[in-house]
């Protein structure tokens, strides 16, 4: 069986993002039989020039897209692709907009006790934010997020009441966008393939596929 390792680049407060991770999650199960498949999850920041405390969101917006109206037609495009795969979308309760870069740092963490860990944050703040509503730039959001996950919290509170790699998520944020990384989710194959947007389950299973098919191929080539 072959591995595909996929980097996902996305930021917590992406809604296509979440709807990206629920998409591959199930292309991923369409080749399970056949492929392998490692997700690490990369930082971006939409917003990177939120204050700590967040902004008003509803707010922040309507400016970005335009007025109120934009804002609904989108969040009803969003929420009828969600519920085809199991996302409960509600825009009404996201009071705050959150600076993410705590978020990114607990996504860090949770990858140095594994990628299992790691995804269960990464779903765990997907939600809290999209379903739930709940602030995730603020830490007692967080903390709670990472003890629910199996994670220290006492460890967490003292990393997050510190720097402790915030320089790392920004200069890798960095890295991407020179690498050509401007929106997100962006995903990225063996380190060679990419793939930009929330792609059906149906691109991102035939994706898995080809690149699968190659290694294969290389394999072949070199025995």
């Amino acid at each position: 069986m072959e591995r595909i390792t996929v980097d996902v680049v996305s930021d917590v407060v992406c809604p296509w993002c979440y709807l990206g991770k629920a998409r591959l999650e199930l292309a991923i199960a369409e080749v399970q039989d056949e492929i392998g498949v490692d997700i690490n999850w990369r930082p971006y920041r939409l917003n990177p020039d939120y204050p700590k405390e967040g902004v008003d969101q509803k707010m922040a917006l309507a400016q970005k897209l335009g007025g109120e109206e934009r804002v609904a037609q989108a969040h009803k495009m969003l929420t009828d692709l969600g519920r085809e795969v199991g996302i409960a979308f509600d825009f009404e309760a996201i009071k705050i907009g959150p600076n993410t870069l705590d978020a990114h740092r607990l996504v860090h963490w949770a990858m140095i006790e594994g990628r299992e860990k790691q995804d269960k944050i990464v779903t765990a703040l997907f939600k809290a934010n999209f379903e739930e509503g709940r602030n995730v730039g603020d830490h007692g959001v967080l903390l709670d997020i990472a003890e629910k996950a199996g994670l220290d919290r006492s460890v967490i509170a003292s990393l997050l009441a510190s720097d402790a790699d915030s320089n790392l998520i920004v200069a890798e944020i960095r890295a991407a966008q020179e690498m050509g990384v401007n929106g997100v989710p962006f995903f990225i194959f063996d380190q060679q393939y990419a793939v930009s947007g929330a792609q059906t389950p149906e691109v991102l299973a035939n994706a898995l596929r080809d690149i699968a098919k190659a290694k294969a191929e290389v394999r072949s080539g070199l025995n």
